[in-house]
């Protein structure tokens, strides 16, 4: 996907761009609140999650072809055929239950639950972590038209379980959780925040606290000249942490784009990872039309193990999606489909491929196991485990 000018976007529809202006307002009167600056984190979460006008919250069609964007299981059932079976493995040696965090349109919770079933080991509860109702409704929809005999053992939930024994999935969920942005520049860190200057404009302030803190720790290239600017998920960080609170026993999957800090902070990469879309287009603008444009970042694959490491979870393994899908049996689930020369598989051989091809998902799209009580190793990581490159 190339990123464009915004000029280059198609225009929101009359409707779409008054639901956008009403969030703006919404953004301006907590800058005004908070004395004229906010961290771009605290934008971040406010442009994807306000209620109601929020990327996230908002009633616009995010997923699939008439969306801003196609996750991997948009994309085929063959991923969640896949990685049924490393859940299947782990279901007995917990409580025999599955939390989906972020759970899209539903279609992985239908591809899991369909191929669980298959296999005869249907977890006892599936639960939804789900904080949009518009999500909610449309998961819903998914699961009554994909498996509706198996819609009775889900449950949505909106807050995290107080107490959780199974498996817990994040397909695409850290990368949308609010970063801060630091800015390295003449010898010191920056955090950059969001002011408004006849319209919403950059203004850094001298980072401290646990941003600092955290900056001081990371390999980032510090220019001779100019400035760095990069990402720092505190969210990511503290959100696994308290996970690490309410697992007993089991396993977190969480799967994304990123890299391990090595690759993360590079002196090729001095604007940053952040990354905005809008109708299957890549732009850099995050003050566009807020509320309209997904924002993102790539994933420090290395802070996330290092934040359930520290926290007392086990690192079972890390490592690129197409070895992850392949370990699963991801060709094993292709075959299945029947005679090679069927239109039916050939489709789902060109989905596949874009799981697994290093120049799509294959090499971007990373897994990180973390859990406890649970013996490794697991399946998905028994061949092309990248642990050591954290």
């Amino acid at each position: 996907m190339t990123a464009e000018r915004p000029d280059e976007l198609p225009p929101p529809s009359p409707d779409a761009l008054e639901a956008s202006a009403a969030l703006l307002t919404r953004i301006r009167s907590a800058i005004d609140q908070a004395g004229g600056w906010i961290p771009f984190s605290d934008y971040m979460a406010l442009a994807l999650y306000s209620p109601g006008l929020g990327y996230y919250s908002g009633g616009a069609r995010k997923f699939g072809p008439g969306g801003d964007f196609i996750t991997a299981p948009e994309l085929t059932p063959l991923f969640g055929q896949a990685l049924a079976r490393q859940i299947a493995d782990l279901l007995p040696l917990t409580a025999a239950e599955v939390l989906e965090v972020g759970a899209g349109t539903g279609l992985l919770a239908a591809d899991l639950l369909a191929a669980l079933d298959k296999a005869a080991c249907l977890p006892e509860r599936y639960r939804i972590l789900e904080l949009s109702g518009e999500l909610r409704a449309r998961q819903r929809e998914t699961l009554q038209e994909k498996v509706p005999a198996l819609l009775p053992r889900v449950e949505w939930i909106d807050t995290l379980p107080d107490q959780f024994d199974g498996v817990v999935i994040a397909n695409e969920v850290l990368d949308v959780m609010p970063v801060e942005l630091a800015v390295w520049r003449d010898g010191a860190v920056f955090q950059r925040g969001v002011c408004w200057q006849d319209g919403l404009r950059w203004s850094d302030r001298p980072a401290d606290g646990a941003l600092a803190s955290a900056a001081a720790a990371l390999p980032a290239p510090m220019p001779a000249q100019g400035e760095y600017v990069s990402e720092i998920c505190l969210a990511a960080r503290a959100w696994i942490t308290e996970w690490s609170r309410r697992i007993g026993r089991g396993v977190m999957l969480l799967i994304d784009y990123g890299y391990p800090q090595r690759e993360y902070y590079l002196a090729s990469r001095s604007t940053g990872t952040l990354i905005c879309y809008y109708r299957h287009r890549a732009h850099p603008d995050p003050f566009l039309w807020p509320g309209l444009t997904d924002i993102t970042s790539f994933v420090d694959f290395t802070a996330a193990a290092d934040a359930g490491f520290a926290a007392g979870l086990d690192v079972h393994g890390y490592i690129d999606q197409a070895n992850f899908l392949i370990n699963c049996g991801l060709l094993d689930c292709l075959a299945e489909r029947g005679p090679t020369d069927t239109a039916d598989y050939i489709r789902a051989a060109r989905a596949a491929q874009r799981l697994i091809a290093p120049h799509e998902m294959g090499e971007l799209f990373k897994v990180l196991a973390l859990g406890r009580g649970v013996a490794g190793p697991l399946r998905g990581f028994s061949r092309g485990d990248r642990l050591h490159t954290l």
